[in-house]
This record gives structure tokens, sequence and C-alpha cells, in this order.
């Protein structure tokens, strides 16, 4: 990897596939997963039964375990990054299971659903950046078939996002239309967040 990092980074996360977007682009980090129990933080949310939109939800995560790593790492800019997926309003959670997945999929056959994508950066526990960006996807209508066969060759890869999908395997095959950032489709807005950093003067300009 070509280093164009001035100084390393810290990622908030646990996510291999921010880490290689990040390491791919040349940007040096140093991982670190947070603490950050996001079920709870959602619930947290909910007044009367009622949560933000999923773009909020995304956006909050995003700040919060960026903000929980920093505290504990004076004086080192870490990354928080966070993807919701929403369907026509409803905010889905990653499926617990191949059973669950199925279930997800199902629900996604011949619709169009939103992944809002937000990350954020923290020093010293405190957000001093943030951005979201939204891409729709179409899933095609595709046959009961090609789905069982779709789980059993990924297997319980599918439980890593929240659409059970990687649009850079197999998964890409369940689409039929794609809107938006190839980036903000793996769950990191990654041109702005560039940009952000050479401001900073963290990146080679």
């Amino acid at each position: 990897m070509v280093d164009l990092s001035r100084n390393r980074l810290v990622l908030a996360s646990s996510s291999q596939t921010r880490r290689k977007v990040l390491n791919d682009a040349g940007v040096a980090i140093d991982l670190v997963p947070p603490a950050t129990d996001e079920g709870a933080v959602i619930d947290a949310l909910s007044i009367d039964g009622d949560r933000p939109p999923p773009a909020d939800v995304a956006a909050i995560l995003a700040e919060a375990k960026a903000q929980s790593v920093s505290a504990a790492m004076p004086g080192r800019l870490v990354i928080g990054a966070d993807q919701t997926l929403e369907l026509e309003g409803a905010l889905f959670r990653k499926a617990e299971d191949l059973a669950g997945a199925i279930m997800t999929l199902r629900q996604l056959r011949a619709r169009t659903h939103a992944l809002h994508s937000a990350v954020a950066l923290a020093l010293d526990g405190e957000t001093v950046w943030s951005t979201l960006e939204t891409a729709w996807l179409t899933v095609r209508d595709f046959s009961d078939t090609f789905l069982r066969a779709y789980v059993d060759e990924v297997g319980e890869d599918v439980l890593g996002s929240v659409g059970c999908y990687r649009i850079e395997g197999p998964g890409v095959q369940l689409f039929s239309r794609i809107e938006g950032d190839v980036f903000t489709i793996q769950g990191l807005p990654l041109i702005p967040l560039m940009d952000e950093l050479r401001r900073r003067d963290l990146l080679v300009a």
C-alpha cells in the first residue's frame, strides 16, 4: 500500500470492508472497534415507539462511534462510520441468521431501498466534522431458486451487511438498478472524507 497520509488516523470500527476501502485509497489507519451498543443507542432514540428517520440514525451512530473511541485516545483524530437501510420509511437491522437473511432479501425483492452512509470525525470526544450520503438500489424480481443458490454460495457472509449483500461480490446479481456512489454503498462516503482530511493537512494535497 502506498501511504499518502501525513499522520495515522484511527478508524472506530471492526469493519474489514471500511478498512480495505481506506487502505486501498492510501490512507493509513489504526483499527479500534468501538464499544458502542448500536441497538441500545437506537432504542434510546425512540420516543413513544417512534424512531428518528433512518438517515438520522446513521449519522447519530457514526458520531457515537467516533466520540467513544476518541475520548479514550486524546489527540488522535478518529473516523466513525455507520450505514442504515431504509425501505419505505422502515429501518432495517442486520439479520441474525440465514433464515433472517432470506426474509430480508424477500422483503427487498422487486423494490427500491435506500442505503444511508454517514461518516464523522471526532477529536478528544467531540465531533469536529460529519457528512451523510445516500444511494438508491433497486432489487430485481429474482426467483426463489436464485435466492437459495445465492445464500448457499455466500453463506454466513450475508450477515455482515444490513442488506445481506456486497456489490463487490455475488450480491451485485441481486440488482436491476443502482444509483449512488460505490463507496456510499460500501458504507463509507470516501470522497468527502478525503476532501476534509486534505483540508486538515492530513493527506498529501
